[in-house]
């Protein structure tokens, strides 16, 4: 499918790609109306002509004559030796009119990563561009032409990220640059970044960082696609060259500042991802269909969940069924019409839940109710699990042991806190990180969870437990044992806790501070009754009993982390979702309506069934 795609794109990409080396280079051949280079200009007639040719060679669609007629201008501008000013606008402007007619991927889906471009250049370029990108590698010498030295301000001053890319992907004929199509996209991307950067040095990098938070104007006019077609000239025309210069130091450096979420209350990162669904899907794409398509709901819906599903919960349901028919239809290879379809569905959903998620929309009561449920919803079993379990070492006399697990929960809300400061002022955490967390932690849980069940349940008769007492508890609580439930609290407890933190970020953006801190404080009081009712009811349940109903407890709490977790891993796009009208669904529950997750819970339930069974045949 990559390679249908880029047979597809590449002759309009080959096309600007020359546009933009006219524009930037022209001047080395022109002068006040003199020729100052000859075999420059004669490149700029060649190239120039080049172009026309390949235009003249593309689809037929209804902007291919005036693409035609822009063509030959700019041939016969460069013939009578225009300005390098009018040479260079009449480039971009065709280049940008090209690109409206035959698109091709504008920008990445997601932020590059600085150390992986950093690692992808030292591996790949540095041998020819040199390891600081002045051209000087051990490989440059003797080739014509030379490398190109990224240090150059001057020509970086007229070279967009964009443009970068395309010479990465494509090469460039006639020089020792060769093409990097091999590259995932998302590669290309952080390679340009980093190779734009090396033109301006770190020393800029921390005022570029300050302007960005004081300057509204800037993060306003910003985000990843105009971040990367932006080149550092035009930014200067508007900001002064100290302070565009500063600026790009921080952003190439930085690209996930442009790539922040949109106002509270809007969907319009999900909404762009949708329409960018269905240019790259129509191109055969479906690898980067099926990506955008997770980001659009991972990155740009799932931050408003938790006050959509307080406001219109039957809402947020429909709009989670038609993401994954959505990615479903992508993954059969469905028709472009049927893909189409689905995109102007959740575009209608999205259009009624951006109504019901306006600020003038929020209340008190809404974020009183988004907090409680929540955190209620998330601590709930991540207190049910530490609570059966202290108990168990309780009534088992192994007080002992109890550091171990508080020291685990404990440890899980200090690393929250801290998970919080990083996703606030550090870092950015992507959707697809935040469910692969929640969804490795969930089977995780639900594994350990499996194991302990089912040990409990076999010590549910007395007389099987007075013989564990007896011959084996000290052993099997060693100091392993001790960290093993110290390491089940921890995942348990993180896992809502991540969760939990994300959530309130997205609803505290809408205001209502006291309802939602009021909201949380009452959840925290229904948990705490919770616990306390479960500690006190067990102190008086004979042993077996407590057993049996500590078992059966924690096998229902292993099914539904196992269904939980399998549908986060589905939305991160780690696992394959089919989806099934005909089933049931139930967050509490952990039952989402594909056949994996269920599928999931299934194999959890035959497990828990064998390993019952066994126990009951080894008692009697």
């Amino acid at each position: 499918m990559a390679t249908v795609a880029s047979a597809q794109t590449a002759p309009a990409q080959t096309i600007w790609r020359l546009l933009d080396y006219i524009a930037v280079d022209y001047p080395e051949a022109v002068e006040n109306g003199e020729i100052v280079n000859q075999s420059e200009y004669d490149e700029m007639k060649e190239f120039s002509g080049t172009a026309s040719k390949l235009i003249g060679e593309l689809p037929t669609s209804s902007a291919k004559t005036g693409l035609l007629r822009q063509a030959e201008a700019l041939e016969g501008a460069i013939a009578t030796k225009a300005s390098p000013q009018a040479i260079a606008a009449a480039a971009r402007e065709l280049a940008t009119d090209l690109i409206k007619a035959y698109p091709v991927p504008l920008s990445p889906s997601i932020a590059p990563d600085s150390g992986r471009g950093k690692a992808l250049y030292a591996q790949h370029c540095a041998s020819c561009h040199g390891a600081t990108g002045r051209g000087d590698g051990l490989q440059a010498v003797g080739l014509d032409p030379p490398p190109i030295a990224f240090t150059d301000e001057k020509r970086a001053r007229n070279r967009s990220v964009f443009a970068l890319y395309q010479v990465i992907e494509q090469g460039l004929e006639g020089t020792s640059m060769a093409s990097f199509a091999d590259l995932p996209s998302q590669d290309r991307w952080a390679l340009a970044f980093y190779a734009g950067s090396l033109a301006y040095p770190d020393t800029e990098v921390s005022n570029g960082k300050t302007l960005w938070d004081s300057d509204a104007y800037l993060r306003k006019r910003f985000d990843l696609e105009k971040l990367v077609a932006t080149m550092p000239a035009t930014l200067a025309a508007e900001l002064g060259e100290d302070k565009a210069r500063q600026v790009m130091a921080y952003l190439r450096r930085h690209p996930d500042a442009a790539a922040t979420q949109p106002a509270p209350g809007t969907l319009t990162l999900a909404r762009s991802r949708l329409k960018e669904v269905i240019t790259v899907y129509e191109r055969g794409e479906r690898k980067t269909a099926t990506d955008l398509a997770l980001s659009a709901y991972l990155d740009g819906f799932e931050p408003a969940e938790p006050i959509l599903a307080a406001r219109d919960n039957a809402l947020m349901v429909r709009i989670e069924r038609a993401m994954s028919d959505l990615r479903a239809a992508i993954a059969k290879g469905d028709p472009v019409e049927a893909v189409q379809s689905r995109v102007a569905t959740l575009d209608r959903l999205f259009a009624e839940a951006e109504t019901i998620l306006a600020p003038n929309e929020a209340s008190g009561t809404s974020g009183f109710i988004a907090a409680f449920t929540i955190l209620a919803r998330e601590g709930l079993e991540a207190i049910l699990i530490v609570t059966a379990i202290m108990s168990f070492l309780v009534k088992a006399g192994r007080r002992d042991v109890l550091p171990y697990l508080h020291g685990g929960w404990i440890a899980a809300l200090i690393v929250g806190a801290g998970t919080w400061a990083a996703s606030t002022w550090l870092i950015t955490i992507s959707g697809a990180g935040r469910e692969l967390t929640e969804g490795v932690g969930g089977v995780f849980a639900a594994a350990v969870l499996l194991w302990v069940g089912i040990w409990m349940h076999g010590k549910s008769h007395a007389d099987a437990w007075q013989r564990y007492i007896r011959d084996r508890l000290g052993r099997a609580l060693s100091r392993r044992s001790a960290w093993l439930l110290f390491a089940l609290a921890f995942i348990v407890v993180y896992r809502e806790v991540f969760e939990t933190i994300l959530f309130y970020a997205a609803i505290w953006s809408q205001g209502n501070s006291g309802a939602i801190v009021s909201g949380a404080f009452a959840a925290c009081v229904v948990l705490a009754l919770i616990a306390f009712a479960m500690l006190r009811y067990s102190r008086t349940l004979p042993i077996g009993k407590f057993f049996a109903y500590s078992s059966a407890l924690l096998a229902v709490l292993a099914i539904v982390l196992m269904g939980k977790g399998s549908a986060a891993l589905q939305e991160a796009g780690y696992l394959p979702a089919t989806p099934s009208p005909g089933l049931p669904r139930s967050e509490l529950l952990g039952i989402y309506p594909t056949y994996e997750t269920i599928g999931a819970q299934l194999v959890m339930v035959a497990l828990l069934v064998l390993g019952f069974l066994w126990n009951r045949r080894a008692a009697a």
